[in-house]
């Protein structure tokens, strides 16, 4: 233990806040990390296959993309080696191991990524998945569980149940239930002329998708909202309004994108109102520039007021926390390494703050302490405690990890 970290403990420990309490709850908390950043959300089910459609965008050219799932797997195993605690892996249907056979998506079975599972189980992840309603023929147009022909909506009908089901599977083999979110990108580019008939295809068609009850041991359905995307500026059909009504009505996890509201809207003060009237939420931690453009998680004002809001509502058990970014501008790995550390430090931030004092401040109505404590919160030796933590997770401390993704940079990276 460091003269600094016990200094760190003191300082705490003078607002009753027990810092080695805070550390056992941040490395029993999991992340679950995207694979989509090591590749640009390309997926392997074809050669040379790259994001299409969808209202989404990877920007970039950085060396050294993955280009097939050893190679994906390989860069993941460097990341996670760099990150303290144990995580999830969040998995998309489009990164399937065909084994060069040609497979549609609604015929997707667990056989498809058994080898996914496989690779999971001895790194102790967990792992979460998504069906991929972009990047395909039927999907060309933008449309896809709200498409007007019924044969098109029927195969990403299919292809929703087939995921739920691989999503099971996945849960029971690795004793850890899977999220499986559901996000389509169907919406308008200019004004429409029907609103309302596009929603009510979209309501019939997850009615549908989730009609098999699952075990909740091993498997949970959420749903994503987005604000607009690229190509559906003027009108999304699953907006916030429909998920929320639907995932209250059908008692689903809700998704809320931190990318996924307009700019001047606060996903913080969305959590507490939210989960008076679902079961549990599902978290992707983004940051959009100017719209939803998933850049790297800072430790930044927005992604700290969210973590806040979990901790100081005790929601943490009802809240599953990913991560949704693809910068292809960077080095992907220290993309991942970097926004993952970043969320860990913002919850960490969170479960030190004096909550018990700040409740009590407020309770006595001394709003000038509540305010005082909070801003006092803000300088305390943080960067000691992670400094720490990072050390007894056996990762690299500071910005030591650095030098250790240059080294693979120059090894494999620069040979892709």
């Amino acid at each position: 233990m460091s003269d600094s970290f016990q200094i760190a403990k003191e300082a705490y420990a003078d607002l009753n806040v027990d810092v080695e309490a805070a550390l056992a709850r941040l490395e029993k908390t999991p992340i679950s990390i995207h694979c989509w950043q090591g590749d640009d959300v390309g997926g392997f089910e074809k050669e040379g296959a790259s994001l299409e459609g969808g209202g989404i965008q990877a920007t970039g050219n950085y060396p050294g993309k993955a280009r097939t799932l050893a190679e994906l797997r390989k860069d993941l195993d460097t990341a996670l080696s760099l990150i303290p605690g144990r995580h999830r892996l969040n998995l998309h249907a489009c990164y399937a191991d065909l084994g060069g056979k040609k497979i549609d998506r609604d015929a997707y079975t667990v056989a498809q990524f058994q080898s996914w599972i496989d690779w999971a189980k001895p790194h102790g992840l967990g792992l979460d998945f998504n069906p991929s309603f972009f990047s395909h023929p039927l999907a060309n147009d933008g449309l896809t569980l709200t498409h007007p022909d019924p044969k098109i909506r029927e195969f990403w009908i299919q292809h929703g149940i087939a995921c739920r089901k691989i999503g099971a599977e996945m849960g029971r083999q690795l004793g850890s239930p899977t999220v499986t979110n559901v996000w389509i990108p169907d919406g308008s580019k200019d004004l429409p002329a029907d609103r309302k008939a596009p929603r009510a295809r979209l309501q019939a068609s997850l009615d549908t998708i989730f009609a098999d009850k699952l075990d909740p041991q091993l498997h949970l359905d959420a749903v994503e909202s987005k604000l607009f995307g690229i190509g559906s500026e003027s009108y999304v059909v699953g907006s916030h309004e429909f998920y929320l009504g639907y995932a209250i009505k059908n008692q689903v996890v809700l998704c809320l994108d931190s990318g996924h509201f307009h700019p001047t809207e606060t996903l913080a003060d969305k959590i507490s109102s939210t989960l008076l009237f679902v079961p549990e939420i599902l978290l992707h931690v983004s940051r959009g520039v100017r719209w939803d453009s998933d850049h790297v998680v800072l430790f930044d004002d927005a992604t700290r007021a969210v973590m806040e809001e979990i901790v100081r509502g005790g929601f943490l058990d009802r809240t599953h926390i990913g991560l949704d970014f693809f910068d292809a501008s960077i080095n992907r790995i220290s993309a991942w390494v970097i926004g993952t550390r970043n969320a860990q430090k913002a919850l960490l931030s969170a479960l030190l703050e004096p909550i018990q004092s700040l409740r009590e401040a407020e309770l006595a109505k001394d709003n000038a302490t509540r305010l005082a404590l909070m801003e006092e919160a803000k300088t305390l030796p943080l960067g000691a405690v992670w400094d720490e933590f990072c050390t007894r997770q056996n990762v690299p401390v500071g910005h030591k990890w650095i030098a250790e993704v240059k080294a693979y940079e120059k090894s494999v990276l620069s040979l892709r």
